[in-house]
């Protein structure tokens, strides 16, 4: 089993900057493709970005140019820099797992998730 804890959420001005960590416990997460998902009160999950356990990268339209994901594998945790906020990126932020070295934008692909971490940009 997999736990993923997610931190560095917070309230921030926008256009201000924020980075999100994943740790994983339990076991690695070499092997395992990771994610990050968004969901705002009554709206679906939304995918943000992606990386296979090798370091290919995927972002959502929304957030590309300004969002940053990374990895490292000896750490077991998985990065989010986020730039240039915007108060439409006000969410929960979810860290998720996959049990394949291969990244998808569909939630329901991934196997483990963390609790989430509120991230508010104010206007």
């Amino acid at each position: 089993q997999v736990q993923l804890v997610e931190s560095g959420g917070g309230l921030v001005q926008a256009g201000g900057s924020l980075r999100l960590s994943c740790a994983a416990s339990g076991r690695t997460f070499g092997n395992y493709a990771m994610g990050w998902f968004r969901q705002v009160p009554g709206n679906e999950r939304e995918f943000v970005s992606a990386i296979t356990w090798s370091g290919s990268i995927l972002y959502a339209d929304s957030v590309k140019g300004r969002f940053t994901i990374s990895r490292d594998n000896a750490k077991n945790t998985v990065y989010m820099q986020m730039n240039s906020l915007k108060p439409s990126d006000t969410a929960v932020y979810y860290c998720a797992a996959r049990r394949s070295r291969l990244y998808s934008t569909n939630g329901r692909d991934y196997d483990y998730w963390g609790q989430g971490t509120q991230v508010t940009v104010s206007s």
